[in-house]
């Protein structure tokens, strides 16, 4: 079995929550605004901490990016697998889209402006890739 991602196809699916990336100063503890959705993220550095989050939570002073849309790639995927990103960032360069990505144990993230989340979705299928829909929680689901 090829340890390459080059040469296959993934699955991702697309999510509904809108997201936000904060920029937070040095040593900024996370704040009681930050509300968890679809992806909940704090990455800390040196210099910052940043924080992805449920766009309708973050107030309208704070410096932010978004909203975003989120694609996950269906995983787990193994660490051993090679050019995961490569493979699926190369039809959103050829289609001028940007991205921030975060990754997981099991899995690859990828962030979209809204804006650009069908055109992503396009570029995607037409590489031979599968974008799923949502999943919706039903209301009888615990």
């Amino acid at each position: 079995m090829s340890d390459s991602a080059t040469d296959r196809s993934f699955d991702l699916t697309r999510h509904r929550d809108a997201l936000a990336v904060v920029r937070l100063g040095r040593g900024a503890k996370v704040p009681a605004w930050a509300s968890a959705s679809t992806l909940f993220s704090v990455t800390a550095t040196a210099d910052e901490t940043s924080i992805v989050c449920h766009a309708s939570s973050v107030p309208a002073k704070a410096r932010k990016q978004g909203p975003f849309v989120a694609f996950e790639v269906t995983g787990p995927l193994d660490f051993k697998l090679v050019g995961v990103l490569h493979t699926l960032l190369g039809p959103l360069v050829d289609a001028g889209i940007s991205v921030f990505t975060i990754s997981t144990f099991d899995t690859d993230w990828i962030l979209v402006q809204g804006g650009k989340a069908d055109a992503a979705e396009a570029a995607w299928t037409g590489a031979g890739h599968t974008v799923h829909p949502p999943v919706v929680p039903q209301e009888n689901d615990a």
